[in-house]
């Protein structure tokens, strides 16, 4: 059976300590441009309801 990286980590692999740091960095950043995202689509939805609401 494939280690997991977080079980390769707990052994004291260098190597694997690194990749879980890196991947949770890259999960962090990938949450911050999927929030972005989401507040950019609730504006326009907001902006349209505006704009087709008080003509």
């Amino acid at each position: 059976m494939a280690a997991k990286p977080r079980d390769l980590a707990a052994a004291g692999d260098a190597d694997s300590a690194a990749e879980v740091v890196r991947r949770r960095r890259l999960r962090g950043r990938n949450l911050a441009v999927a929030g972005v995202l989401l507040a950019l689509v609730v504006l326009f939805y907001v902006i349209t309801l505006v704009r087709m609401g008080g003509g």
